[in-house]
């Protein structure tokens, strides 16, 4: 059996809808998983969605194309939660849900705590922006 078809196996059997490449590092050299992960997402059966970061794709109803499995929010935050981040929402959507505000938030932020995140996450030409508590602190 290839690789590929290996490594998509466990992608199919693994829950969520997040592939991190450290999941799979162990099946192969480096160059091996580099190849058979760039021939599945040839194949669309992933997509890469930030780096060692990809997801599981389904058919978009509408267009018949393939899409992520998911939104920019639900990928987001379950790579960051499998890569250990504690994710918090972000002011503007604190401020929506409490009521101060009706001003809906106009792109998806998320609240690091005491973390500073410099990983890129995109989702469909959006992508996430990170915001911490360090300027909060007195």
């Amino acid at each position: 059996m290839k690789l590929e078809e290996r490594l998509l196996q466990r992608i199919q059997l693994q829950e969520g809808i997040i592939v991190l490449r450290a999941d799979i590092s162990e099946q192969g050299s480096p160059a091996q998983v580099s190849r058979a992960l760039k021939a599945l997402m040839d194949r669309g059966k992933l997509v890469r969605i930030g780096t060692g970061i990809y997801a599981k794709t389904r058919r978009s109803s509408i267009t018949g194309a393939v899409i992520p499995a998911g939104s920019l929010e639900t990928l987001a935050t379950e790579a960051l939660e499998r890569l250990g981040v504690q994710l918090q929402p972000g002011e503007a959507t604190k401020d929506y849900n409490a009521g101060t505000t009706t001003q809906l938030p106009g792109t998806f932020v998320a609240n690091t705590g005491d973390r500073r995140i410099r990983r890129k996450i995109t989702v469909g030409g959006r992508m996430i922006a990170y915001e911490n508590d360090y300027s909060r602190k007195s």
